[in-house]
């Protein structure tokens, strides 16, 4: 198994002052048979251990780095202290991009999180019966992706200009006359005793021990923007031999089979 690293943030903050003084943590111009990956620490760490040993096989060393925060990997990569990242959707590294002022690039897609409608009686959007409470999340981001998938799955229609900051508040249309309940989306799963419908994203998921399988269904499209996590690159080394081998190990056969196999549906590869 490759070496997986945990770095804090003070440990991070001195490998990017090193890489401005001296020769630092790695070089930006990477070593064509060596590159240092960024992930948070979990599900994104054992996908890309498994990439790294297909990667092995094609004469690439990856070097798998942890962190356990969100901004640290996007920071070290654009500082060269990484050259690659698998941990986040597209429009955190484009707001990352925009608040640091940074060209970080999508090089590919990696794995699917998909927010779902969970219920402990209902199987079917078709089965929700009219006045139903369905609770969302609460918080700016998840609580308008989980009326979008709602408005997917043709339970309710939003004002035309509000999509994913969207609140109950721009439903225009409610054919079931559902009751939307907003809370907390550590709770979603809790809320099950008490709803008929819950919208959930996929870590609350998981770490509740709900099964997408069991109790979920009408689940975000593999193209969802939130649900769709990246890998990343910069400018300089987006084209280049070791990230493209990367890439093609991490959308390999092997780890799509582990994906699967691993996670059981609660995360989907895209390849």
């Amino acid at each position: 198994m490759q070496r997986r690293n945990l770095l804090s943030l003070a440990a991070t903050a001195a490998c990017s002052a090193l890489l401005l003084g001296t020769a630092g943590c790695s070089d930006k111009a990477a070593d064509a048979s060596r590159i240092r990956v960024g992930v948070t620490a979990g599900p994104h760490a054992d996908i890309v251990t498994k990439a790294a040993e297909v990667a092995k096989q094609k004469g690439l060393t990856v070097e798998v780095v942890e962190f356990t925060d969100y901004i640290s990997p996007d920071r070290s990569l654009a500082d060269g202290a990484l050259d690659a990242v698998v941990y986040q959707h597209e429009p955190f590294l484009q707001n990352f991009n925009k608040v640091n002022k940074t060209d970080l690039r999508v090089v590919g897609k990696a794995v699917v999180q998909p927010m779902g409608c969970y219920s402990k009686t209902i199987k079917s959007v078709a089965e929700i019966p009219e006045g139903s409470v369905v609770a969302i999340p609460n918080d700016p981001t998840n609580g308008g992706r989980g009326l979008l998938l709602l408005e997917a799955q043709g339970l309710i229609k939003l004002k035309a200009d509000r999509k994913d900051d969207a609140v109950p508040a721009d439903v225009v249309e409610n054919p079931k006359n559902l009751k939307i309940l907003e809370m907390e989306a550590a709770q979603l799963p809790r809320s099950l005793d008490d709803t008929a419908v819950a919208v959930i994203p996929m870590n609350y998921v998981i770490s509740s021990g709900l099964s997408p399988e069991k109790e979920g269904f009408a689940f975000e499209s593999l193209d969802a923007a939130y649900a769709l996590i990246i890998i990343a690159a910069r400018p300089d080394n987006a084209e280049s031999n070791a990230v493209k081998t990367f890439v093609e190990s991490y959308r390999s056969p092997e780890t799509k089979r582990y994906v699967e196999e691993t996670f059981r549906g609660t995360i989907r590869p895209t390849w």
